[in-house]
């Protein structure tokens, strides 16, 4: 049986919800390779459910001490704690905070680590890691070199494991870091992160500037839950924040629903939205490759299809 550890990301005292698809994954990991032990890593002080983590995958859950975050820090506590518990697999979610960890954690147990993947599954009592190469257009299967496999998986892709339980809670101490996160600061737009929502409208270049996401805005507001997304092209041109990005160098999502408007479809851009449940895509061109993708496909000018669109939701709401 292998034991897998898996890292919890945790921002200003709140779990952040990819950390329990990354518990599912940890979960999967374990089941694969006989049926581990998972133990999921606070770095920081915090308020986690037990319960939840236990239906997630969690068999039990180490908080520490720390009271803010450090990558140094927060790497050697989770190589010390994988040490500690023997694991066969250290899992982090690849987020901002995952990836800036993921090449500490490696590098201080001394092992390999495969980025960003999407799949799982084992082979003669390994792990076996699928990740997306090439902007997505290809696959590779990694195998990981080392007493320890270290792995960040791609938000969106695992789930929580769903199962009756409740993980047994416990405490742990956490080593210092030369440097730490004192403070976050950003825009607050009232909107959910577009990586975590479960709805999402996401505009390109077809709006033509800045001043037409309005009507981009119109349709997110008709729609509880829904947030906004920018292609590349979008976020370079300054019109929309990276936060916003979708994509390869960008969040990778997979809502129930992705509407697409005035995106052409570049494969940078398919990398980020394609495992979207439902895609709406709205372009002028009939042959964007945009179309290839989508579930229902509206050729027409988007800043004419917008307006009518919000419109017809607000009746729906109203």
């Amino acid at each position: 049986m292998s034991d897998v550890l898996v890292v919890l990301e945790v921002r200003e005292g709140q779990l952040r919800p990819a950390s329990l698809e990354g518990v599912g994954a940890a979960r999967q990991a374990a089941d694969l390779t006989g049926g581990g032990t998972v133990t999921a890593l606070a770095t920081e002080s915090c308020e986690l459910d037990a319960a939840q983590l236990g239906a997630a995958g969690a068999d039990k859950v180490l908080v520490s001490d720390g009271q803010n975050h450090s990558g140094d820090g927060a790497a050697a506590t989770i190589a010390r704690v994988a040490k500690e518990t023997g694991a066969a697999a250290v899992f982090l979610t690849a987020t901002a905070r995952g990836r800036d960890l993921l090449g500490r954690v490696a590098g201080l147990l001394n092992t390999g680590f495969a980025a960003d993947c999407t799949a799982l599954e084992a082979q003669d009592g390994s792990l076996i890691f699928t990740r997306p190469v090439f902007a997505g257009k290809a696959l590779t299967k990694v195998r990981i070199q080392g007493d320890v496999a270290v792995a960040s998986v791609r938000p969106n892709f695992f789930a929580p494991a769903s199962r009756e339980a409740s993980a047994e809670m416990g405490t742990t101490q956490a080593e210092a870091g030369k440097a730490v996160v004192t403070g976050y600061s950003g825009q607050k737009q009232g909107r959910p992160d577009v990586a975590e929502a479960n709805r999402v409208i996401a505009g390109g270049r077809g709006l033509g500037s800045a001043d037409n996401w309005h009507m981009l805005e119109a349709v997110a507001d008709a729609v509880p839950g829904m947030a906004l997304g920018a292609s590349r092209a979008v976020v370079d041109a300054g019109w929309r924040p990276h936060s916003e990005q979708v994509g390869q160098t960008g969040k990778t999502v997979s809502p129930e629903l992705y509407i697409a408007a005035g995106i052409s479809g570049a494969i940078q851009h398919l990398a980020g939205m394609s495992t979207s449940k439902v895609i709406v895509a709205i372009n002028k061109d009939a042959d964007a490759p945009i179309f290839q993708h989508a579930t229902y496909g509206i050729v027409g000018d988007a800043l004419e299809v917008l307006p009518a669109l919000s419109e017809e939701l607000k009746k729906l709401q109203s």
